[in-house]
């Protein structure tokens, strides 16, 4: 039997890290909670199908994939963060066709009440 598919996603949610990123030279000292959600669209029909990872989305991989980016530089802009992590992850996998990244700084030093700031980035192979 022959399915033809139109979306097949895997989502990783609400990764959360502390980390050290903003305008201000305080917020690199200081530091921040982040959150980090990745949408991954790949045909994972043949994963599966035979029930075998090597065809779709290590979650172990795209977690420290996104863990280095967040910890192991200093960005000032949650839209650095964002584009680097989507770039990184699309390049370093074959099955990944396109991915959206969300990287949401929980109180954001606006000067007002504010849950948090969201930088998303959507990148797709051409």
């Amino acid at each position: 039997m022959s399915f033809s598919t139109d979306h097949s996603c895997v989502r990783l949610v609400n990764l959360t890290f502390y980390a050290h990123h903003g305008v201000h030279r305080e917020e690199h000292f200081v530091g921040a909670k982040y959150e980090v959600d990745a949408e991954m669209h790949l045909d994972y029909r043949e994963a599966a199908r035979k029930d075998d990872i090597r065809n779709t989305i290590d979650y172990r991989f795209v977690y420290e994939k996104i863990r280095t980016v967040l910890t192991q530089k200093k960005y000032y802009l949650i839209e650095a963060v964002a584009y680097t992590i989507a770039t990184e992850l699309l390049a370093s996998h074959h099955t990944l066709e396109e991915i959206t990244v969300r990287v949401r700084k929980r109180n954001p030093p606006i000067g007002g009440v504010c849950d948090y700031a969201e930088a998303v980035y959507t990148a797709k192979k051409p």
